[in-house]
């Protein structure tokens, strides 16, 4: 009876250790593969510093901003290039600048946008580039604003790309709404709203999303996947 239990545990352990071991291999795997894309990305010359990128957001809040915003789209940040080594400055909590390859992973399915200012050529120039890093650095370690606050106290993903934008190059990019302009009525949407305000909605606070942005025609396509 113990052999027979023996062996049971033994084989258990067995095939945990060989589907873990697969996993490992499949997630590594993963990982170079994302890091050969990233690379080649950026070995095409395909982006540059001060490029805009988009992605889905894997957080909890997510569907509720797609929704509302009727955007595929829920999160962003500005790419900024140092030492040939390619980041994003984006507002998560806190506000930081994160390695491309990791940004890119950390969306659903790996899927991004990369959009660029128009006449970038022309207007972000080394030292408007600096200023813009300049200008994000009073931002930086910042918390995430889960308001959607238009304050510089705490600020939340598309604010900070366009408050950078509009005070080092004075662009606008995207329209300003207001919460009202949302669609708010999926109940999603709702129990997020809930959530977050309870029932005193800011309906008249100042907003800019993502989706505003994207849609923006000073951008262009840059890249994509």
């Amino acid at each position: 009876m113990k052999k027979t239990l023996l062996i049971i545990i033994i084989t258990a352990v067995l095939g945990f250790l060989v589907h873990w071991g697969i996993e490992m291999i499949t997630f590594a795997d993963g990982i170079k593969t994302d890091a050969h894309k990233t690379e080649q990305l950026t070995k095409d010359s395909k982006i540059q510093s001060g490029d805009i990128i988009f992605q889905t957001s894997t957080s909890n809040q997510s569907k509720a901003i797609q929704l509302a915003t009727d955007s595929k789209y829920s999160h962003m940040g500005i790419i900024y290039e140092n030492e040939g080594t390619y980041f994003v400055y984006e507002a998560v909590q806190p506000v930081k600048l994160t390695p491309l390859q990791e940004w890119i992973r950390r969306g659903k399915n790996g899927h991004y946008v990369i959009k660029r200012l128009a006449n970038a050529d022309e207007i972000l120039t080394n030292t408007v580039l600096s200023k813009m890093k300049q200008i994000g650095e009073k931002f930086k370690g910042k918390s995430y604003d889960i308001y959607f606050e238009w304050s510089d106290d705490k600020i939340y993903c598309s604010e900070l790309v366009w408050k950078i934008y509009k005070e080092a190059v004075n662009v606008e990019i995207g329209q300003l709404e207001k919460l009202s302009d949302f669609d708010l009525n999926h109940k999603v949407v709702q129990a997020k709203m809930k959530e977050r305000y309870g029932s005193h909605i800011p309906m008249n606070e100042k907003v800019i999303s993502p989706a505003a942005m994207f849609a923006s025609d000073k951008l262009i396509l840059v890249a994509q996947n």
